[in-house]
């Protein structure tokens, strides 16, 4: 056998093991996707997303005020997570290079790695003890603690890619930094700060661990989101899931293929804002 020929043989033999490696990394995705169709897609209907839950033991009903109140938590996450994030990234990305900047991105790397459970926890002793109550409010801050590192990193980076002949531009033509940064920096990377907060929107959309400890689940509406639990679809997942009703399960197949369909739009909408505007993928 000719060199040629041994390396064209170890050459094919290397794709075939990295393909093999590929399929056996998606097959556990693609087997949760498809036991989810399986499952979910049967229960599926129109009630799931117009009608509240039905009394105990009784069948149908639907989950539509535990999606309105993942919106309304979700919302109230990225009012508090966005402008902080997006601010903390401007500054570390244009003013960061001292002791304090490395500080900042040193307890972001951290706080990413926290569990969420135990935001929870930090979220149910500030807000919900000392107010002996759970809300949407209490929900909404504990997924904005966790939103919070995704968006600051995610957006750092994004800033740093802008190139530095931009801003040398701007301000060789006399417009002060801050200008600078809002009218030059901040527009030429608005595409993969978009695609951060994608990302961080959708980290958090199906986190369960910290709503049970402070927006708690609710069976009807509840439009107050200071005072009163709120329901929630990955805690209306769990509690159906956990339940001893036949209806109740399937329902919680269908909640889950309802939540897994919404996250993946989601990313489809970030792999769409990076193609078209041609960002680089986080």
């Amino acid at each position: 056998m000719t060199s040629y020929q041994r390396r064209r043989l170890v050459n094919l033999g290397m794709t075939v093991v990295f393909f093999v490696c590929t399929g056996i990394a998606l097959l556990p995705l693609f087997a949760v996707l498809g036991f989810l169709l399986v499952r979910g897609g049967s229960s599926l209907s129109a009630d799931l997303f117009t009608h509240l839950p039905r009394p105990l033991g009784e069948p149908g009903g639907g989950m539509a005020n535990a999606m309105v109140g993942s919106a309304v938590i979700l919302v109230i996450a990225c009012s508090i997570a966005l402008p902080m994030g997006i601010l903390a990234s401007i500054y570390l990305a244009e003013f960061g290079n001292n002791a304090f900047g490395q500080t900042v991105r040193f307890v972001a790397d951290v706080l990413t790695g926290v569990p969420s459970i135990a935001v929870g926890i930090f979220a149910y002793t500030v807000l919900v003890l000392p107010r002996q109550t759970f809300s949407a409010l209490a929900g909404g801050v504990a997924l904005a603690v966790i939103m919070l590192p995704i968006v600051v990193r995610s957006s750092e980076e994004m800033l740093r890619l802008v190139p530095g002949g931009l801003r040398e531009a701007a301000l060789a033509l006399g417009a002060p930094r801050w200008k600078t940064i809002l009218f030059v920096v901040i527009p030429t990377a608005r595409a993969g700060i978009l695609t951060g907060v994608l990302l961080a929107v959708a980290r958090v959309a199906g986190e369960t661990a910290p709503l049970l400890f402070t927006a708690f689940g609710n069976r009807y509406w509840q439009w107050n989101i200071i005072d009163g639990p709120i329901a929630a679809l990955p805690l209306q997942i769990f509690t159906y899931a956990i339940g001893p009703y036949d209806s109740w399960h399937r329902q919680a197949w269908a909640g889950a293929l309802a939540l897994v369909g919404a996250i993946l739009l989601i990313s489809i909408a970030v792999r769409l804002v990076a193609g078209r505007r041609g960002v680089p993928e986080l």
